[in-house]
């Protein structure tokens, strides 16, 4: 069981810890992407397969999303590359694989590419060029006063697209990854096209390999059998601890 979490703002971040097996150190720390939260159906469901085969989840939202402590308007890609700091801290000296979805995967790669203590990467319809994602499905919108993707609550700020366009793509933080790295992207994806994962894994330099699911679309609708068939044996056989 892992106490309550807190970043290092002392915002409190809601999350549910699975128990894998006993004796098992190992843990998957499971990241949402933007305007979401850790109770997604699709992740929901890869934590449980996770549990039935032997490894321990997290998942958690960021600060000021879903019920976690904190504004959204203060949600940017650094603060959330930092929350998962605060994460890691807490879980210790236990071995981690990331698994983030989306902007959630963006997010992880730029902590995976700087943090010894991430052992595996896994991305799920993972974002890699971020400013192009915000230019696309955001311009137009008025920062500080429309909401992103229309979801009520999740207002675009300033400060998150000045993060966002700051830092471009996590095509540099994929390069220097150094850790046995899984990509999962469907050729239907709505929101981030699947050339997003084909550029990371180039970048990575086969350290990174890609599974395509073929009609599968961003929340992988229909398909979370074959997403959990795809992550849960790959995490599986790296026998984490």
């Amino acid at each position: 069981m892992i106490a309550a979490l807190h970043n290092r703002h002392g915002e409190r971040l809601d999350h549910v810890f699975t128990p894998g097996r006993p004796g098992s150190r190992a843990v998957a720390v499971v990241l949402h992407g933007v305007t979401s939260q850790h109770d997604r159906p699709y992740l929901v469901a890869l934590c449980d397969a996770l549990a039935a085969a032997g490894l321990a989840s997290l998942r958690f939202s960021f600060a000021g999303n879903g019920r976690s402590e904190g504004a959204f308007a203060t949600a940017t890609i650094d603060k959330e590359v930092d929350d998962l700091g605060s994460v890691l801290d807490a879980l210790g000296e236990r071995p981690v694989a990331l698994v983030g979805h989306s902007m959630g995967a963006a997010v992880a790669v730029q902590r995976a590419a700087a943090d010894a203590r991430i052992a595996a990467l896994v991305s799920l319809a993972g974002m890699t060029f971020v400013r192009a994602f915000c230019d696309r499905h955001f311009a137009g919108l008025e920062p500080d006063r429309e909401p992103m993707l229309g979801r009520p609550g999740c207002v675009l700020s300033s400060a998150f697209l000045a993060g966002a366009h700051a830092l471009g793509d996590t095509l540099p933080a994929a390069r220097r990854c150094r850790v046995p790295w899984l990509c999962v992207h469907g050729d239907r994806d709505e929101l981030v096209p699947l050339r997003d994962s084909e550029a990371v894994v180039a970048a990575a330099a086969g350290r990174a390999e890609l599974r395509v699911l073929t009609g599968a679309d961003h929340r992988f609708t229909g398909r979370v059998p074959e997403l959990v068939d795809a992550v849960v044996p790959w995490l599986a056989r790296l026998q984490l601890g």
